[in-house]
């Protein structure tokens, strides 16, 4: 009888970390246990691209919270015992003895090829009665193209496709769980239902923030956050601690009893997902992929992305945007006073961070459209933040504010100052052309640096001169050379003004 293909994540080496000190006879690579048996001696985990490392961190922090026990709060403590728990696991290591007796309870449940409880995967894709098409190995890959979309990256093409390594394809799996798209996917007949459309994944579009310390237990254990008082940690399941496999056609859990943290770490996907494996159990060939649940579950309350109100007063998660550098964020990473109407709120994991020491924000998330479209992967860190300065020293954030809003408010101008030029020199409309997305890459890069320098010396004076000066050397840049006669130099440097706020309208006498 042929050998049943495996993969365990808790016993096989696939996770690429960097140790602390830089140790040469270190593994570049550990297996699930050893990676929290060792948390205090890694300094980070280095998965990409960061898609894949923003869903590992959640999976991270809940079984981090399993094999601590602050996965609950004990009847008579509340939230300041568990966060004296917490900074007393910061100063020593993970129990190994607690590890073991978790991966043991669940020893059956982190194979990705088991065939009953596949990790974080349906068994029941594999019947042709309920899933009668794969979707292939190129679908399941990011930045493969598929079906008969053109090749621009790679030579990839159904006929012959390229197998994706075991850690690779299990990477995919977690992107298209929290990141996976809206619309067509594969068919699935359950019962009486047979569709193939998807709600999109519950981080699609979003950008997370997650605070990262000096080592890997630090940076796990600064991203828990605690668990409502009285909460069981027996209704607040992860997927492979479930008995049975979840029903898809469950209708969306509300809010209770679905507050716990380990739920929403590793809850709300749309997807599911099953990989096909070769008989090594090392590469994946196949896939199949198609809807997990008929209904839209409601929010999760991520606790690791800014929420804003939109114009209509609707809360959402603020977007990634590929061109938008970290130290825009910081309105709503140190909860400053803004003046528009989306009013940041803070993510709730860096409520009680400062408490703990001082922690950089690394933000990762995945620039896309609501439906289909991938646009960019993103990924910036900040220095360490103190992130309850409102407090401690409120004087200091609004000036930090005003640093942050002098920065948007000379990019915003130099923006509608090249589109207005380009706009009088082809006599076209004022709108999105080549000069605005030449002249923001030229600012923005050096904005930033002069955000982080100012702010570093805490130097808050005047700043808005640095601002208009790399707003007006990026304008020259773009412009420079594209005088023509006097036409075009009059609709140039008319344009120039809207750096400096634009020209000013006289009013009419009466």
């Amino acid at each position: 009888m042929p050998r049943q293909p495996s993969f365990d994540l808790v016993n096989q080496e696939w996770i690429e970390v960097r140790w602390a000190g830089s140790d040469p006879a270190r593994p570049p690579n550990v297996a699930l246990r050893d990676l929290l048996v060792h948390a205090h001696e890694i300094e980070a985990i280095t998965v990409t691209p960061a898609p894949v490392l923003s869903a590992t961190y959640r999976l991270l922090y809940a079984l981090t919270a399993r094999v601590s026990g602050l996965d609950e709060i004990p009847r008579g403590e509340d939230e300041d015992d568990w966060e004296d728990k917490r900074e007393e696991l910061l100063r020593g290591k993970l129990d190994p003895g607690a590890i073991d007796a978790y991966f043991d309870e669940f020893s059956d449940r982190f194979d990705l090829f088991d065939p009953e409880f596949p990790f974080l995967q349906d068994p029941r894709l594999a019947d042709p009665a309920v899933c009668p098409k794969r979707a292939g190995v190129n679908k399941l890959a990011l930045g493969r193209p598929a079906g008969n979309n053109s090749v621009w990256f790679g030579h990839h093409w159904d006929g012959s496709p390229t197998p994706l390594s075991a850690p690779e394809a299990f990477g995919a799996l977690l992107t298209w769980l929290y990141y996976g798209p809206s619309g067509r996917c594969g068919t699935r007949v359950h019962g009486d239902v047979s569709a193939a459309d998807v709600s999109a994944g519950p981080l699609r579009s979003s950008l997370s923030y997650h605070p990262e310390g000096d080592t890997l237990l630090q940076t796990l254990l600064a991203g828990l956050t605690p668990p409502p008082p009285r909460l069981s940690k027996k209704d607040d399941p992860c997927p492979w601690e479930l008995p049975e496999l979840p029903d898809p056609m469950a209708p969306p859990r509300t809010p209770e009893p679905y507050p716990g943290p380990c739920s929403r770490w590793t809850g709300g996907w749309q997807h599911a997902l099953l990989l096909v494996p070769d008989a090594t159990g090392q590469q994946v060939t196949d896939a199949y992929i198609t809807w997990g649940r008929r209904t839209k579950q409601p929010p999760t309350g991520d606790a690791y992305v800014i929420h804003q109100l939109s114009k209509q007063g609707n809360v959402y998660a603020r977007p990634a945007e590929s061109g938008r550098a970290l130290w825009r964020d910081l309105d709503g990473l140190l909860q400053l006073d803004t003046t528009g109407s989306a009013r940041p709120r803070r993510p709730d994991v860096l409520e009680r961070l400062d408490e703990l020491g001082a922690f950089k924000i690394r933000a990762l998330g995945f620039e896309q459209d609501g439906k289909t479209k991938d646009i960019q992967f993103v990924s910036a860190t900040t220095p360490p933040l103190l992130f309850r300065i409102n407090e401690y020293d409120p004087r200091k954030a609004r000036r930090i504010g005003d640093l942050r809003a002098a920065g948007v408010q000379y990019g915003n101008r130099l923006e509608y100052a090249t589109k207005r030029a380009w706009a009088a020199v082809t006599d076209g409309k004022v709108g999105p052309c080549a000069w605005s997305e030449h002249a923001a890459a030229a600012y923005w890069p050096a904005a930033e640096e002069i955000f982080w320098k100012r702010m570093r010396q805490e130097d808050y004076e005047d700043a808005w001169r640095d601002f208009l000066t790399a707003a007006t050397t990026a304008f020259d840049e773009v412009t420079r050379g594209r005088i023509r006669d006097i036409r075009t130099a009059r609709a140039i440097e008319h344009a120039r003004l809207e750096l400096y706020g634009g020209r000013r309208k006289l009013k009419r006498s009466a």
